[in-house]
């Protein structure tokens, strides 16, 4: 007769947190009591420890080298915990933790010394967990990760990592959390290892060539009927046929034990990438499109295919050890999941230097794909013979196509490339990505005239090193395009670079940028959404659709292209931000914008975006005290406003004074602000909008004549007529500051043509449009005159 079940056990679904110290039993045992002393003092001066303890919420449970927290309160309790456990760790760092998080059903029992314990699935889930982890990973189950993946608070920290096989071989899907402050990034040697041998397996394993014309040898026996649906079959197989000659090279993992080598990881994929797309028989997807992939897993390449747009991927492996590099590479078709191909390189650092072009000419082959005679001796060509300069390359490669690469990441990049150039004086591709880099610098930090010089003399090394390298005739676009807005040469160069690696959609990008300064504003819209196809997940491609909507006042568009932009880069605090603006612009409100400041995490401001953004909707809005209040808790000095890489912090808060009247305490801060200012424009004198800036300075401190020149000078250097995009931007400042010298019908009219102009909505502060012109403290001097009134009612295009 089956047993009773006790009455008297009740299930509770408890929130487990398991933790041990890495290498306890190596330990004597006086440091081993010290170290659970230590743990305990730690674990007991949390704030969740303490909370729950006193709510009655917590069992603590003894488990020889560590312990478990089951906390009764809520799923994120020991999370939070860990976090804090992990920050107070770090004052100690001979203890070695890790920790692992499980929800599930535990039971109240009484142990050996009567004293209340518990026990079950819950416990032993969480003791497993947290058994894949190394020192300092925090791991979560798949079931704790799903609840906190709710919360916007805890998604970005959500890391998967696929199953771990624990005892008796079961599966246990594994989520690590990490932040930059908590956790352990690093892949876990236990799931590392596995990775490895099914990558290996994979190798072992690939299926003989498929029997494709089966159905044709058995033609003649079938009814008439198969026979013509065999018919149509062939048709639309020969049909498909040009689609097979597309693929994505996903982000490779990096096996190496040292997880400061993912930079190698990335390098070698990029490299890949970078060969492939030189082969104009391919349709190749850009990188930017395929890094969100990153971890994505093998059970999810049929919908990658899909939303790619291609039919096969490349995924592979990495791993370096000192000299050594071992990389595992598989070839799938996305359709259906099936092994094309795959290969294993054991190699020395030195040897693998050609292996990105062997890689590439093999892919191709497996794809049908044909390489010119051109094309063939370019994949053959090694990019240095240097070892030590190509891991240097590979190092600067990697600081720049960060998502968010900052100008200390650029600066950090140059130096590296100049290393590697040093050590091979002939590497033409490290001086083509160092002209690029400091024309990047040139253009969107610092427009000096050693970075102009720089930028020239390594693109016009590059291309006499070698004449026909792509990122060389690139670099010396960029030049032409940003340094001497010489348009037709600039074109001349990205059609060439175009040619010469037809799947890179970076010539293209700066091709409809330089439309959009011709002001062929159509032809940038066709060209970036062409570039969409072989780029469809670049966030770079969709702000700039927004920018280009926004500039033409196509309100519904750039609102869509916020969206896309939001949804290819959810982390994106530019994207927030500008979608806010976009509505803003288009409805004339700021809650959209509020909304979405609200999403961004607290201490995320990127060269102080975030605060300016907080400090305009104040402005906005003349809720001064809250204005001062964004920049008295701000630690910067100058944030990213006023189209200027750093406006001074004093700048701002002499507006908030003006604007609330006090001209006397505001021209104070403005004279400590213009010191700056005008030290930057004597550091770049010919930059247009440093120009304008200090324009609209002098007009705020009332200095008249010295306004319109500065704001007129802005303009002589950008006009209109040879820049479409800024110089209506220019012409908004000017606008502005004839606006706040009491040149009123200047300004008027100058507004009536921008409310018509392409390109005078851009950035928020200087733009013209209509709910700028009605909601800005800075149009008030014009509010009373009723030809402004007739503008902001009628003046919507």
């Amino acid at each position: 007769m089956p047993a009773e079940p006790d009455p008297e056990v009740q299930l509770e679904i408890g929130h487990v947190l398991f933790m041990d110290v890495v290498g306890y039993s190596k330990l004597l045992l006086n440091d081993q009591r010290e170290l659970q002393q230590q743990l305990a003092h730690i674990v007991r001066d949390t704030a969740q420890f303490r909370v729950a303890e006193a709510a009655g919420k917590l069992v603590r449970v003894p488990a020889g080298d560590g312990m478990a927290l089951v906390f009764f309160n809520s799923p994120e309790a020991p999370v939070q915990c860990a976090i804090e456990i992990a920050r107070e760790l770090k004052h100690h760092p001979q203890m070695q933790l890790r920790m692992g998080i499980h929800s599930g059903p535990v039971n109240e029992v009484r142990d050996v010394n009567d004293q209340t314990n518990v026990a079950g699935s819950g416990i032993n889930l969480a003791q497993r967990v947290m058994d894949c982890g190394d020192a300092g990973h925090i791991l979560l189950s798949r079931r704790v990760a799903e609840d906190l993946a709710q919360s916007r608070q805890w998604e970005p920290h959500l890391h998967d990592l696929g199953e771990c096989a624990v005892k008796h071989g079961v599966g246990l899907s594994i989520v690590n959390f990490y932040t930059d402050e908590v956790g352990n990034a690093a892949l876990p040697e236990k799931i590392r290892k596995a990775q490895e041998e099914r990558a290996a397996a994979a190798v072992a394993s690939r299926p003989p060539p498929m029997l494709r014309r089966k159905s044709v040898l058995l033609a003649a026996a079938i009814p008439l009927a198969i026979l013509l649906a065999a018919g149509l079959w062939f048709f639309f197989r020969q049909t498909a046929a040009a689609s097979e000659k597309s693929i994505a090279v996903l982000p490779f993992e990096n096996f190496s034990d040292d997880k400061q080598n993912a930079f190698f990881a990335d390098g070698i994929q990029d490299d890949i990438l970078t060969s492939l797309a030189k082969i104009g028989d391919l349709k190749v997807i850009s990188r930017s499109s395929v890094m969100q992939y990153r971890g994505a897993g093998r059970q999810n390449l049929r919908e990658i295919g899909k939303q790619l747009g291609v039919m096969a991927v490349l995924e592979g492996s990495v791993r370096r050890e000192g000299e050594r590099i071992v990389v595992n590479v598989q070839l799938i078709d996305a359709r259906n999941d099936r092994h094309l191909w795959a290969e294993r390189y054991d190699r020395t650092l030195a040897d693998s230097l050609g292996l990105q072009g062997e890689l590439a000419t093999e892919i191709a082959s497996r794809l049908s794909a044909t390489l010119s005679p051109e094309e063939k001796a370019r994949m053959e060509r090694k990019p240095t013979g240097n070892a030590e300069a190509y891991v240097l390359y590979l190092r600067a490669r990697q600081l720049e196509l960060s998502p968010d690469t900052l100008l200390q990441d650029y600066r950090a990049a140059v130096d590296l490339y100049g290393q590697a150039i040093q050590l091979d004086p002939a590497f033409a591709l490290a001086h083509a990505r160092l002209a690029s880099t400091c024309a990047e610098i040139y253009h969107f930090h610092e427009p000096l005239e050693s970075w102009e010089k720089k930028a020239r003399s390594e693109a016009a090394e590059a291309l006499r090193l070698q004449p026909n390298l792509s990122e060389a005739h690139f670099a010396l676009g960029q030049c032409y395009f940003w340094m001497d807005q010489n348009y037709e040469a600039a074109l001349e160069q990205f059609a060439v670079a175009a040619k010469l690696a037809p799947n890179n959609t970076e010539p293209g990008q700066l091709v409809a940028a330089v439309r959009r300064r011709q002001g062929h504003w159509q032809e940038s819209l066709d060209e970036y959404e062409r570039i969409a196809t072989r780029d469809p997940q670049n966030p770079n491609v969709a702000r700039n659709l927004l920018i280009t909507n926004t500039a033409l006042r196509r309100w519904p568009q750039a609102m869509h292209a916020a969206e896309r932009w939001r949804a290819i880069a959810p982390d994106s605090v530019t994207a927030k931000i500008q979608a806010g603006y976009v509505d803003f612009w288009w409805k004339g409100d700021t809650r959209a914008l509020k909304k979405f400041l609200a999403e961004i995490p607290a201490g995320t401001d990127p060269d102080g975006i975030t605060t300016a953004a907080r400090w305009e909707v104040a402005m906005i809005e003349r809720d001064f005290p809250a204005a001062e209040a964004v920049l008295r808790n701000s630690p910067l000095d100058g944030f990213s406003y006023l189209n200027s890489e750093e406006t001074p912090k004093t700048f701002l808060e002499g507006y908030i004074l003006l604007a609330q009247g006090n001209a006397v305490a505001a021209r104070e801060k403005f004279e400590r602000a213009r010191e700056k200012v005008e030290a930057a424009l004597r550091e770049s004198p010919m930059t247009a909008d440093r120009h304008a800036i200090l324009g609209l300075l002098y007009a705020l401190m009332g200095r008249k004549e010295d306004a319109i020149r500065e704001g007129q000078r802005a303009v002589e250097l950008k006009p209109e007529s040879k820049d479409a995009f800024d110089g209506a931007i220019m012409n908004s400042f000017l606008a502005l500051i004839y606006a706040r010298v009491g040149e009123t019908d200047l300004s008027l009219t100058l507004i009536e043509r921008l409310l018509k102009t392409p390109g005078a909505v851009d950035s928020a502060d200087y733009s013209i449009s209509v709910n700028d012109l009605k909601n800005r403290w800075e149009w008030d001097p014009l509010r009373p005159d009723p030809r402004f009134q007739k503008l902001i009612a009628n003046g919507q295009p």
